[in-house]
Order: C-alpha cells, then structure tokens, then sequence
C-alpha cells in the first residue's frame, strides 16, 4: 500500500509541476495532493517535499495559513471556466454538459471558501 501512495504522490508531483508550465493544471493542489500521499506512505519524501526550494513554499504557506492570494483565485477560476466551457462546447451528452457544470460550480465554491490571503 505504501508504494502505491508513493507512486501516487509521483504522479500528483508531475501533475503539478506541468502545471508551472501549462495553467489549466493547477500547482498547488497537486503539490497537496503529493504532500498528503507521502506523509501518509514516506516521511522521507514528505520531508524532502516541504523541505524542497521550489514546492516546500508552495506547500507550507497553505498549510500554516489556510488562504489562496486573490490572483490565485481569479486564474485558477478563469482557467477552470474557460476549459469548463470549451468542454461543453465540444461535447453533445446533456449529462455530460450538466456534470461538467456542476462540477465546475463545485470546484468554483470549494475555491471561494478559502480565505483570500493578502
């Protein structure tokens, strides 16, 4: 079980990283998203992966503060609807369209319910 939340923390490390160089994948939550799976599997990796020049920041300013900056906020939301929208565009199930939505609303007021860090 531990290897498999090792590779898992990989995999949401990559998805994070790629998203320091494409903005419809979002950093942060994938640097959570690894920092959770490697404490729960390796407090070697979850050390280094605090401890880390680049993402340790990341990762350690959400911890202790519980807030996303306001320009954070408004790309991370911008980027959601925009691909969100193009989605539903492009897709022709009714279902899928209202899931896309939802989900994205979803997403949208999970975002919102952060404080906003100044």
């Amino acid at each position: 079980m531990k290897l498999l939340l090792v590779v898992l923390g990989f995999i949401s490390l990559s998805l994070g990283v790629l998203g320091i160089f494409f903005p419809v994948l979002p950093t942060t939550p994938f640097l959570l998203l690894s920092a959770f799976l490697f404490a729960r599997s390796s407090t070697k990796l979850y050390s280094w992966l605090l401890c880390h020049r680049h993402f340790g920041p990341y990762i350690k300013d959400f911890l202790e503060h519980k807030s996303i900056p306001l320009h954070v906020k408004i790309i991370s939301i911008s980027m959601l609807w925009v691909s969100i929208l193009l989605s539903v565009y492009f897709v022709e199930i009714l279902f899928v369209r209202i899931l896309l939505v939802l989900i994205a609303i979803g997403v949208t007021l999970h975002i919102l319910s952060f404080k906003t860090k100044k």
